[in-house]
């Protein structure tokens, strides 16, 4: 999906929400767990559920991976599942990879190149601190995105993002400057924490017009409102994530739901902030 799409598809639905599934298996209501793939009938009925809602849905590989083979297979299912609303949806393997050239580029296949691999994601995030040779290989995939990240929500990222340097620069604004040119707003995406949502002023700044992915709003606590107001461009610009408050909304027989409302309830107050920008 190129950008211009990802713009169509946030006007069309009135929403730039992003639904993380994070399917960890030990959360999921405990009558699925009698199903063949528990953790892949759980991501259908959330996507029924929700599609109408989000513009993109962001697997989160540490739930899938942490389960060997079966949790790859119920990866597997869930994205050829997502084949059915590609034109409805943005998909984001959560992976933060990174390594050096030749490693880089069998990460970027395994996302990417889905006659090799059998996946065919949108987008994957990547690291930047092995720097740009680490990072190009995502890069050379027509159509496809690399989200990097720059400022986390995490209470960690303070150790390092936030070092200030001789001209008290910091280290994450030092990320994106430099960062920004190795590819562009057609296939470069930012990781930036919900929780620090008044430094999306100075982001924009540095990135005024690139998609910024934003973790944090809602179980971590970040406010939506405080992120548009601060991180909105023109084209919107943004991807807002959420992941527990809507998937585990309820672990009871109707978590379907009460996923729906939750991803309602955020598209509406989306709708609302869209149309005060004029989309």
């Amino acid at each position: 999906m190129n950008r211009q799409q990802l713009i169509n598809l946030i006007r069309s639905k009135k929403s730039f929400l992003c639904i993380g599934l994070d399917s960890d298996i030990e959360k999921i209501p405990a009558f699925l767990k009698n199903s063949e793939d528990p953790v892949f009938e759980f991501n259908r009925r959330i996507i029924d559920a929700t599609i109408k809602y989000a513009v993109a849905y962001k697997p989160n590989l540490a739930f899938y991976e942490s389960r060997g083979i079966e949790g790859l297979k119920s990866l597997q299912k869930t994205m050829d599942y997502l084949e059915n609303f590609r034109d409805e949806c943005f998909t984001i393997a959560d992976a933060k990879r990174g390594d050096i050239g030749n490693t880089s580029s069998q990460y970027a296949r395994a996302f990417f190149d889905k006659p090799v691999s059998g996946f065919d994601f949108d987008a994957v995030t990547v690291a930047p601190y092995m720097g740009e040779d680490s990072v190009s290989p995502f890069l050379g995939f027509k159509g496809k995105w690399i989200v990097l990240l720059a400022l986390t929500s995490n209470k960690g990222a303070s150790d390092f993002q936030l070092i200030e340097d001789k001209t008290n620069e910091l280290l994450f604004a030092k990320v994106l400057k430099t960062s920004k040119n190795w590819g562009s707003s057609e296939n470069m995406m930012y990781v930036v924490g919900a929780t620090r949502a008044e430094m999306l002023a100075e982001i924009r700044k540095i990135v005024p017009d690139h998609f910024l992915l934003v973790p944090g709003v809602g179980a971590q606590g970040g406010s939506l409102h405080e992120v548009a107001r601060y991180g909105l461009s023109k084209d919107c610009g943004l991807l807002v994530n959420a992941s527990r408050s809507i998937i585990f909304a309820s672990n009871g027989a109707d978590f379907e739901l009460k996923a729906a409302a939750e991803a309602k309830s955020m598209q509406e107050e989306m709708s609302e902030i869209l149309s005060g920008i004029g989309i």
